[in-house]
């Protein structure tokens, strides 16, 4: 078996958690599952206790220290704090796989092309000619029009839909039933307002909200 932690002890991290045995659950073969050693956190407070799930180990320098081969899956809904995690490991044994529930859906997977470190949850779907980058977080529920490209380092929350040929770019949050029309692109540090319908282009570092969705004016 091969050992595995999820960076981030809270309620995400915990979902992540579960997903990792369901995986096991569906894995016939015991040298392919996953040995879940526990949770790191920055919240030093939580060193050394126990959530509902299993212990927290530490915080960067006990991931750092760790002795032996590790994957890890960073269980954070944040761009922030994915970029700022990952600039702090040092270990140079750490890999990080893809995380994603066995009953995803993919029309075309031959088609389908992937980085790493990206966390897909339940009840999602892929059409064919879908990409995506590295350190995406999906949390359940979305849908991905055919030829869609995204970036990496984005936050998906729940029932987001990606029409085809959508370009998502980087470091973006697109909020819980959020949509975005054929071909529309958005570009990096991008916030889509939950429930906000996209019909045009977005910008870099403005916020989205309404339906139509239009640039909120600060």
């Amino acid at each position: 078996m091969r050992d595995i932690a999820v960076y981030g002890a809270g309620a995400y991290g915990e979902e992540v958690y579960l997903l990792i045995e369901k995986i096991n659950s569906y894995c016939s073969i015991d040298d392919q599952k996953w040995n879940f050693i526990g949770f790191f956190d920055d919240n030093y407070n939580l060193s050394s206790t126990d959530n509902a799930y299993g212990k927290v180990l530490g915080g960067i320098d006990a991931l750092n220290n760790y002795q032996g081969p590790l994957s890890l899956v960073i269980g954070i809904a944040s761009s922030a704090a994915i970029h700022a995690i990952l600039g702090r490991i040092t270990k140079l044994d750490i890999d990080f796989p893809n995380i994603i529930d066995p009953d995803t859906s993919f029309i075309d997977k031959n088609t389908f092309k992937i980085g790493v470190g990206n966390v897909i949850g339940e009840g999602c779907r892929f059409s064919p000619k879908v990409t995506l980058g590295d350190f995406n977080i999906i949390v359940n529920d979305s849908v991905f029009g055919h030829d869609a490209f995204v970036g990496s380092y984005n936050v998906f929350f729940p029932e987001v839909r990606l029409s085809g040929k959508t370009v998502v770019g980087n470091n973006n949050l697109l909020g819980m039933r959020t949509a975005v029309f054929q071909g529309v692109r958005i570009f990096d540090n991008v916030k889509l307002s939950a429930g906000s319908i996209l019909s045009m282009n977005a910008r870099s570092g403005f916020t989205y909200i309404g339906n139509p969705a239009k640039r909120l004016k600060i």
